[in-house]
């Protein structure tokens, strides 16, 4: 028997096992994903990927067989980010400063990615790498408000649950006022931080709040499309 011509050869990627079409397929669905879920959230559905990456959805499953897949694989960049927050937080000098410099990095990263707002408040237990940098970095952010206590400008009644209750209560507010008033969630931020610090600890200025009329815009926006559309 003989080859087949070299251009009828399928050609892979080197260390990858892919086939060079199958790769760029599993890059457009990625680079799809990644434009969806951070303008819609997580809510977005893997036959809404395949179509803005041009794929059929059997191409999809064959490269993300689940949803928890696809998140893993999207998001374990910005999880990798998250964790670095924690342990820069950490090489703070100041902790009580690493800590509010933590937590309004994190809102930030929120803020910026609405299916990165839900990552942080959900769990995925087949996303393996994704779940064990978020165990990495839960260490790390005991390690970090027990520090910021001994300052003594935490407050002593601070959990690691009030952390989650901001993510969720800030991923709520992004959802909620989108592109109308993106910048509230700054506000939200700032008197959340007020509320962790014990008597006499230094605060950042809390930001400004939001003008009347951007609030209004997202008010009828939220109207228009409900909670769960957002």
């Amino acid at each position: 028997m003989t080859s087949p011509p070299s251009d009828q050869t399928p050609s892979r990627q080197p260390g990858t096992g892919l086939r060079a079409d199958a790769e760029r397929n599993r890059d457009r669905i990625l680079a799809a994903a990644r434009r969806l879920y951070a303008t819609e959230g997580l809510g977005v559905s893997m036959t809404s990927v395949a179509r803005e990456a041009g794929v059929g959805k059997a191409t999809l499953s064959r490269r993300f067989a689940t949803r928890e897949e696809l998140v893993n694989a999207v998001f374990a960049d910005r999880m990798d980010a998250y964790a670095d927050a924690v342990t820069a937080a950490l090489d703070d000098p100041d902790p009580w400063h690493g800590f509010t410099g933590y937590i309004t990095a994190v809102c930030a990263m929120q803020a910026a990615d609405r299916g990165f707002a839900d990552v942080l408040t959900m769990t995925f237990p087949t996303a393996k790498a994704l779940e064990a940098r978020r165990a990495e970095a839960y260490q790390s952010l005991l390690e970090l408000i027990a520090h910021a206590k001994d300052t003594g400008h935490l407050r002593d009644d601070f959990t690691h649950q009030d952390v989650v209750i901001l993510l969720m209560a800030n991923a709520g507010v992004i959802a909620a006022t989108g592109d109308a008033a993106p910048d509230t969630w700054r506000r939200l931020v700032g008197h959340m931080l007020r509320s962790y610090a014990a008597p006499g600890a230094p605060i950042p200025a809390l930001p400004e709040a939001p003008a009347p009329t951007v609030l209004y815009r997202a008010m009828v926006r939220l109207s228009r499309t409900g909670p769960a559309a957002t």
